[in-house]
């Protein structure tokens, strides 16, 4: 399968019944399903079904000696959330979700490369805000070859 990058922000807001909108650029690359779960900052990852498989696949290889290993797997794995578009596009996001990310009506959908995240919007914003001075301001390398 060609990998299609998720990119750019969108901003659709959440109905009463904690469904969303998709982004209609991104929805063939989710239409045959999608995994929801937990993400850093305190936002969702939304990641295409197979792409999601093959990060917990490369997870089994982890070793499960190492406690921060098992921790994250569980926090991450626990709250994921196998999900099918309906025909309108839409996506439900469970209620523990929801709370993990501080969800209500305004939320803020981007395309991070292999992964959608949504965050609040009020907290998306308060994000920026304190990272966009040190992204236009960053003079070394961040990852290492690449930028």
């Amino acid at each position: 399968m060609v990998q299609v990058l998720f990119l750019g922000t969108h901003t659709p807001k959440l109905d009463d019944k904690g469904r969303m909108f998709l982004p209609a650029k991104f929805r063939p690359r989710l239409e045959k399903g999608l995994v929801v779960t937990r993400g850093q900052e305190r936002c969702l990852y939304v990641y295409p079904q197979d792409e999601f498989e093959r990060i917990a696949m490369q997870w089994q290889s982890s070793p499960t000696t190492s406690r921060a290993v098992r921790d994250y797997q569980r926090v991450f794995l626990s709250g994921a959330s196998d999900e099918v578009p309906d025909k309108q596009g839409r996506v439900t996001i469970p209620q523990i979700l929801r709370d993990y990310a501080g969800l209500s009506t305004e939320c803020t959908v981007i395309g991070a490369g292999n992964r959608v995240e949504v965050w609040d919007t009020a907290a998306w914003t308060a994000y920026l805000e304190q990272t966009e001075d040190a992204f236009a301001e960053q003079s070394e390398e961040v990852v290492p070859g690449l930028m």
